[in-house]
């Protein structure tokens, strides 16, 4: 699965762990000196790709969830989480609108990513998700744990991806919520943090209830991170 599995990095896991999802002790004036190119007076080149790379990831997650609850009707939480989902595409859209860039998705039907700059990745991985979430029941669920561990990875930190490209971004603490200072996109990010955290701890319910209480093995997180969340 293209750059899904990579491994995160020690001082990665240290700094999340220190930030525990709280923007208060996030490095607030980390913006690189001169990063990027300024795109407006308010929205760097740096806040506006994270954005950008939000608003298809949350529309992967609702897509991934809209065709696993197809499959596996018995299974009400992708549908429940699905309708949560759409309400945060929309929410992360109208942020990228607000500062007047253009819509990065033109098709809104599922699997279907039309961002110039990140389309194929996601369409790629939407793809990928899909084929390992028909194998069966329990790696459906397990596609959505790992969906909403990656997206609490990827909204406090510049997501690999981004930092891979050739774009001026080198390092993960150079966009996402450890980098932006915009009080309307803290305010977004940590809503669509309590969102996935919620999320995660409805699919881990479910797989459990398969596999064992207690059982579960986070898949991007640190264990620690994913049972401070679960609440162990």
């Amino acid at each position: 699965m293209k750059n899904l599995n990579k491994s995160i990095t020690i001082g990665l896991t240290t700094l999340f762990i220190a930030l525990s999802f709280n923007p208060v002790l996030a490095d607030k004036n980390n913006k690189k000196s001169g990063g990027g190119n300024a795109i407006n007076s308010t929205l760097d080149f740096n806040e506006q790709t994270h954005l950008e790379f939000m608003c298809q990831e949350e529309k992967l997650a609702r897509d991934v969830y809209i065709t696993l609850g197809l499959q596996y009707p018995e299974y009400s939480v992708f549908g429940n989480i699905d309708n949560s989902e759409q309400r945060h595409v929309d929410a992360a859209t109208a942020m990228f609108m607000k500062y007047g860039f253009p819509n990065p998705s033109t098709n809104d039907n599922p699997g279907v990513f039309t961002s110039e700059t990140y389309g194929e990745y996601f369409t790629v991985n939407y793809k990928a998700l899909i084929e390992r979430g028909t194998i069966s029941e329990l790696e459906a669920l397990y596609v959505g744990a790992f969906i909403e561990e990656l997206d609490m990875r990827d909204i406090n930190f510049c997501p690999l991806d981004i930092v891979d490209m050739d774009n001026g971004i080198n390092d993960i603490s150079e966009c996402g919520r450890v980098y932006t200072d915009q009080p309307d996109i803290l305010r977004l990010y940590g809503n669509l943090l309590e969102g996935s955290e919620s999320h995660l701890r409805a699919y881990v319910n479910n797989i459990e209830k398969l596999i064992g209480e207690g059982n579960y093995e986070a898949q991007v997180l640190t264990q620690e991170q994913v049972d401070a969340i679960l609440g162990r």
